[in-house]
C-alpha cells in the first residue's frame, strides 16, 4: 500500500513537471530556470508554479489564428447561423458573428457535437445554463486532432454566441475525461481571447464539477491571460448533488459516464 501511494506521488510530480515543461515552451522563456533538485514532492513543484505566475506573460497576437484575431466588441449580438453544401458533398455551418464568419466543416464536428450543449434558464433574469461536457472531446491521438479541435473550437464559439443572449453560467463537466482528452493550454487560451466583450461580460460562474488535480494546474496556468474578474467566477463543486443547489437540473443533460463517476464518488443518484 504504501509503495503504490509513493508510486502515486512519483507519477503526479512528473505529470506536474511535464506542464511546467509545457508551460515554458509554450509561452517562450528561454531565460526561466528551473531547478529540479528542489523538486522533490508535488507541493513544491505547485510551490513553484505559484511563483512562475507572479511573472507578466505578454500576449502575442501571433498565438491566435488569424481569422480570429478580431471580434466585434458590441454589447448586444447580431448574427445568424446558415448550413451550405459545396459542389464536392461537403456540409459547412456557417456562423455569421458581427462582421466575422466561422466556417466548420461539419462531418469532422458531429461526432463531437455534444461537447456543448443547452441546459435551460432560472432566475429572474432567466440565467442561461451552458454544458461543456469534456469527455465527448477527441482523443489527441488521433492524426487529424488539430484539425479537429481547430473546427471544434470554431463550432463552440458560434455555438456559444448564437446560444447566449444576456447572463449565462458555463458548466465545465470535468468527469470521467481521461488525460488525452483534456484541452490544452492554448486551446482555452484561444477560446478566452476569442469570446467578445459581451460573453465575458455576461459570464455569472464558471462552475467545473468533478475537477482534478490535473484541471486545477491548467486553470492556474491560464491565470496570466485571463482577468482577475474572470478569474473571481470559477468555482469547484465536487457533486451533483453540489450543483444541483446552485442550478436547477430538469433540462441539464448528464452523461452517463458522469453519473457513474459521481456514483461512484459520492454514492448519490441523479438528483
Amino acid at each position: 500500500m504504501v509503495i503504490q501511494q509513493k508510486e502515486k506521488s512519483t507519477l503526479n510530480l512528473l505529470k506536474l513537471l511535464e506542464i511546467v515543461v509545457v508551460l515554458v515552451t509554450f509561452w517562450g522563456k528561454k531565460d526561466l530556470m528551473i531547478h529540479c533538485q528542489t523538486l522533490t514532492s508535488p507541493t513544491n513543484l505547485l510551490n513553484l508554479l505559484n511563483s512562475m505566475l507572479l511573472l507578466s506573460f505578454p500576449l502575442r497576437p501571433d498565438d491566435l489564428p488569424r481569422v480570429f484575431r478580431s471580434l466585434s466588441d458590441t454589447e448586444s449580438f447580431q448574427g445568424h447561423v446558415t448550413d451550405e453544401e459545396t459542389e464536392d458533398g461537403k456540409l459547412w455551418r456557417v456562423f455569421h458573428i458581427g462582421e466575422q464568419e466561422y466556417r466548420v466543416d461539419m462531418a469532422v464536428v458531429d461526432p463531437y457535437k455534444a461537447v456543448i450543449s443547452h441546459g435551460g434558464c432560472f432566475g429572474e433574469n432567466l440565467t442561461a445554463i451552458i454544458l461543456f461536457s469534456s469527455c465527448y472531446l477527441p482523443e489527441s491521438s488521433r492524426p487529424d486532432y488539430e484539425n479537429v479541435m481547430e473546427n471544434l473550437f470554431r463550432y463552440v464559439i458560434g455555438t456559444l454566441e448564437l446560444l447566449v443572449a444576456e447572463n449565462y453560467i458555463i458548466v465545465y463537466l470535468n468527469g470521467a475525461t481521461t488525460r488525452n482528452r483534456v484541452p490544452s493550454i492554448s486551446w482555452l487560451k484561444q477560446c478566452y481571447q476569442t469570446i467578445d466583450r459581451r460573453l465575458r461580460k455576461n459570464l455569472k460562474s464558471l462552475i467545473v464539477v468533478h475537477p482534478s488535480w490535473f484541471i486545477k494546474v491548467i486553470l492556474a496556468i491560464t491565470r496570466p491571460f485571463i482577468s482577475t474578474k474572470f478569474s473571481r467566477k470559477v468555482q469547484f463543486v465536487s457533486s451533483l448533488q453540489e450543483l444541483s443547489k446552485l442550478i436547477p437540473m430538469q433540462h441539464v443533460h448528464i452523461p452517463e459516464c458522469i453519473k457513474e463517476l459521481d456514483e461512484e464518488l459520492n454514492g448519490n443518484s441523479e438528483t
